[in-house]
């Protein structure tokens, strides 16, 4: 089968093809904060994207012949891990989603492209929004605001069989804690196949990030709430946007940021490690969930 394979992150555009499992192209496309500020939403970007995608093909000229088009999944609805076909009910949801991120994306493009070839189907893997935690994860200290996880399902479950096939063991018989480093950050423990305990990266939890804010004292930010210098939309963008290395030093390219401290900008070097640190703290936290 010749599969095209798309995942859209809050900093990048990943692209691939497949000929069954013989990379043909592997591709990743970085946006600065600079290029995607014009978009007010994230959903705004679904052209700009989707050109992306079409143009490397095009570039490599790889035919438009797939057998099947995947996605990243969106934050449409709380799922078990696994693949799923791409349908009009699956659109809809993603579009009217209380979340938004990049991430949406995948399946909106997969499923355009593959609408336009012939006898090819459209699919989604493990997204963000795969929920299998156990019951105690589930309970935070206001019963008005039970945890929930929006965490980097499709790689930590990719990176986990693949160590263990490195191994020699399969997945569903391992204990892991799993860590992802992107935008956002997210960690979680792995008991048998199933991630039983994850942090929402996205809205405020966990390490902070280049580009989330991660856990924040809640006193503090309901006090900012009410403070009347922020809109509710600016505050958002606070928390999964505009924050985390992006508020401290004004970029998420880690890139920039090395290049800082190695011309000896230590309030840089401060940041970083401080993310190091918080991160460090919170993978250790998920030993506790397995047991040591």
């Amino acid at each position: 089968m010749l599969i095209l394979a798309i995942n859209p992150g809050s900093t990048s555009t990943k692209v691939a093809v497949y000929d069954d499992a013989k990379p043909l192209l592997l591709r990743t496309i970085r946006h600065s904060a600079e290029e995607l500020s014009g978009f007010s939403e994230v959903t705004d970007q679904f052209e700009f994207r989707k050109q992306i995608v079409i143009n490397e093909l095009r570039q490599m000229d790889i035919p438009f012949e797939f057998d099947a088009v995947i996605g990243r999944g969106g934050l449409a609805k709380p799922v078990s891990g696994g693949v799923y076909e791409i349908n009009q009910q699956m659109l809809d949801d993603t579009k009217a989603a209380i979340h938004k991120h990049a991430c949406d994306l995948g399946c909106l493009i997969a499923y355009e492209i593959a609408r336009d070839i012939p006898g090819c189907r459209s699919f989604i893997a493990d997204p963000g929004v795969v929920d299998e935690l156990n019951d105690y994860a589930r309970i935070s200290g206001s019963p008005l605001m039970p945890r929930i996880c929006i965490w980097h399902a499709l790689n930590q479950r990719a990176i986990a069989q693949r160590f263990a096939n490195e191994i020699g063991k399969r997945y569903e018989d391992l204990n892991l804690i799993v860590c992802h480093l992107g935008g956002g950050i997210s960690i979680a423990a792995h008991a048998h196949g199933r991630a039983v305990d994850a942090n929402n990266a996205l809205d405020g939890e966990g390490p902070f990030s280049p580009e989330r804010a991660g856990s924040l004292p809640a006193a503090d930010l309901i006090r900012l709430c009410f403070s009347g210098r922020f809109t509710e939309e600016q505050l958002l963008k606070r928390i999964a946007g505009q924050a985390g290395l992006t508020a401290h030093l004004g970029t998420n390219d880690m890139r920039e940021i090395e290049r800082r401290i190695s011309d000896g900008d230590e309030h840089a070097r401060l940041i970083v490690d401080a993310m190091i640190y918080h991160t460090a703290k919170h993978i250790a936290a998920e030993s506790a969930v397995l047991c040591g």
